[in-house]
């Protein structure tokens, strides 16, 4: 969510560009084209990671920077608020000693972090481990990491193809863009590696679907694809500012469609801001999450020519657990806020 932290002259908008450009080792001569780098600095005795991301406009250069703290991220599957009964599944899933498990979400919404955790569970002296990613995020000891770099066609695919000659147990793709990549990776999966990456689809039930959309044979999606888990992420409520809040009519109207009577007796909170959280009422965020698992009864319709049919079986597996309760589960606990959960919502039902 964007706020204004703070505005400067416009006369330093292209010095500033120009130096943030040189510490990324972007050519400065070139303002007509988009560039991406990556840069480290220090703050606090702690390393944060930046990717920067330069565009033309109209008046000047845009810059947008990533920041990842790689001092202060603990990468445990058991810290990401996932549901316990979820995590439970999840676990056996990444157990299997092969198949493919997705995770997806929009930009943003954690899914790289998901996966860096599941493989930080995995990660041992006995198995291989092998990444292929653009840009590599996080750094892990144990493991064989690459950078795709398009510049020379060393892309997904190409990268895919050598990394299972390298007799890896298991495969992480940063992301399945286009058919050649699926295919690669889910005949990967069928053959004995387990296979694990992200895509971007609206929630868990639509992504067989869009695996068939790419080209990918229908026997091929249900024969090596193990799970899809999808994710958002939620800003929590500020600890130091949490205070009771009534909600506003169409607030309750829409939470009784998912709580029911409960709404009535329910006490729901926000955050009216303070100096702990820059005044906006939140202070950090917690992912929010739904699971399909392919039964034999979801692969059977996965096979079906009807997508009609797949989404019926589809959401009798998952039985309801979905982003939108997982989310207004945590305005129940008071860990968020309606309007959070009304958002998480709304980008599911565009």
């Amino acid at each position: 969510m964007l706020h204004l932290q703070t505005e400067a002259d416009i006369k330093i908008a292209n010095p500033l560009a120009l130096r943030l450009k040189l510490m990324s080792d972007l050519d400065i001569s070139e303002k007509r084209l988009p560039q991406d780098g990556r840069f480290a600095v220090k703050v606090k005795q702690q390393r944060i990671d930046v990717r920067i991301s330069t565009m033309p406009t109209q008046y000047g250069e845009s810059v947008v920077m990533r920041l990842l703290n790689q001092s202060g991220t603990t990468l445990r599957l058991d810290a990401m608020g996932m549901p316990a009964a979820m995590m439970a599944r999840f676990r056996e899933i990444i157990a299997r000693p092969n198949g493919l498990v997705l995770v997806t979400g929009p930009t943003g919404s954690g899914k790289t972090t998901t996966l860096y955790c599941a493989l930080a569970e995995l990660n041992s002296v006995e198995k291989k481990l092998i990444t292929v990613e653009d840009p590599i995020e996080y750094r892990l000891a144990g493991i064989n990491q690459v950078q795709v770099n398009d510049k020379i066609e060393l892309n997904f695919a190409r990268v895919l193809r050598a990394a299972l000659r390298q007799d890896p147990d298991i495969v992480l793709v940063g992301e399945m863009r286009d058919q050649e990549t699926a295919q690669i990776g889910m005949r990967a999966a069928m053959t004995g590696h387990l296979v694990l990456s992200t895509l971007h689809t609206n929630d868990a039930a639509s992504t067989p679907l869009r695996l068939m959309d790419m080209g990918v044979p229908r026997y091929m999606v249900g024969s090596s694809l193990q799970a899809v888990l999808a994710q958002r992420l939620v800003r929590v409520i500020c600890e130091s500012c949490s205070t009771a809040y009534t909600p506003s009519t169409t607030e309750h109207e829409w939470l009784r469609s998912e709580l029911g009577e409960r709404v009535d007796t329910t006490p729901f909170f926000h955050g009216k801001g303070c100096s702990h959280c820059n005044g906006m009422g939140y202070r950090g965020r917690v992912g929010v999450y739904e699971m399909l698992e392919m039964t034999a009864s979801v692969v059977e319709a996965a096979n079906h020519p009807d997508p009609g049919h797949f989404m019926k079986a589809a959401q009798a597996q998952m039985a309801g657990e979905t982003l939108r309760r997982h989310a207004v589960g945590l305005a129940v606990q008071g860990r968020t806020t309606i309007a959070e959960a009304m958002r998480i919502s709304n980008q599911l039902a565009e």
